[in-house]
């Protein structure tokens, strides 16, 4: 089959790897129908985190089951499903604790040895701890199914983050981040009930889906002048709620300056550099809560379902360009010069 592979920085190609097959009864092989390239994945891209050449890549995607172990007892060959970006096995105390991506069985689509989601198919281990079914219909309904293709990621990475920072029924929030998971932390704040969403970014058409999603006001400066334009649409105090989903020491310095005192941070920027941003003086000073970390999605996906499958929320605007999986090296060069803002890939 063919699947996107990394040999160094800037350099993915789609090659032929060996078909998927079963190798433990409680395994899987899973034909993608919808995958995407993650920004996270940007960071292989440019060398920031380490690849060996032709590993595989991507971690998002959906698909139909094409055959299963002996072991699994949940699915059947033909069903729709959709995977979280980690797969666990359902029966661990993190499991059972909904901390599914502390599972000690889990791991990361993509890692050594394990296949990408960004391919043809995918062997899927403890498929029943994993892989989430969805109504048959939606195979045939292009945009409910893009839109399920975000409860692999960024939807419940944005869930995550707003649960991390306090979202409550009423509160103000701001959002650090224009990029998928900042915009689906703002569905998902609006979801919550927040009542005033602050959504700091620069691109308009990116600020545009913002607002779309629940957006009451965007904040377009930076620095400085970003942290006044907050503190003056709160009567000076700062959110209540800061969503940080960038993971630079400067997004987190602006989310430490924007956080109203007693307030909370829900960080879920894959963090990288050399510096966190994090004054721990600060924090304690001033009683601010920080939460995150990478989120549990496969733990959100049966609560994140229903709406989506009724239109209660509809992620589906943030994948703003389709390609083939041919087109894969195409869509990691638009997103990493930002003319994408997520790429979905239809293999």
């Amino acid at each position: 089959m063919r699947a996107t592979v990394i040999h160094a920085p800037h350099d993915i190609r789609v090659e032929e790897v060996p078909d998927p097959a079963i190798r433990q009864p409680t395994d899987a092989v899973v034909r993608v129908l919808r995958a995407c390239i993650c920004g996270s994945d940007l960071w292989a891209y440019r060398g920031e985190s380490a690849r060996q050449p032709g590993q595989r890549i991507g971690h998002e995607f959906l698909g139909v089951v094409e055959e299963t172990g002996v072991g699994v007892g949940g699915l059947a060959v033909g069903d729709l499903v959709v995977a979280p970006f980690v797969w666990s096995d359902g029966t661990c105390a993190y499991c059972a604790d909904g901390l599914t991506t502390s599972c000690p069985e889990g791991g990361f689509w993509g890692s050594v040895g394990s296949d990408g989601g960004q391919g043809e198919a995918v062997r899927v281990p403890y498929a029943d701890g994993t892989l989430v079914k969805l109504p048959a219909a939606a195979a045939s309904d292009d945009r409910l199914l893009t839109a399920l293709l975000a409860l692999s990621d960024v939807l419940g990475t944005g869930h995550h983050a707003a649960l991390g920072a306090g979202v409550t029924k009423g509160s103000t929030v701001a959002v650090v981040g224009d990029g998928a998971v900042g915009l689906c932390g703002v569905l998902a704040a609006k979801r919550l009930g927040a009542e005033r969403i602050i959504a700091l970014g620069r691109h308009s058409a990116r600020t545009d889906i913002a607002r779309r999603f629940g957006a009451t006001d965007v904040v377009a400066e930076r620095g400085e002048a970003a942290l006044a334009a907050v503190r003056e649409l709160t009567r000076g105090e700062g959110a209540h709620s800061v969503i940080e989903a960038v993971g630079t020491e400067q997004s987190m310095r602006t989310a430490l300056d924007i956080v109203r005192d007693g307030g909370a941070i829900g960080y879920v920027g894959v963090p990288h550099g050399s510096a966190s941003g994090v004054d721990l003086g600060v924090m304690f000073d001033r009683n601010i809560a920080l939460r995150g970390g990478v989120a549990p999605v496969r733990t959100y996906i049966p609560e994140l379902l229903p709406d989506v499958l009724d239109g209660t929320i509809d992620p589906s605007p943030v994948f703003d360009l389709s390609i083939g999986l041919d087109e894969v090296p195409a869509g990691y060069r638009a997103m990493d010069g930002r003319t994408a803002l997520k790429v979905l890939i239809t293999p």
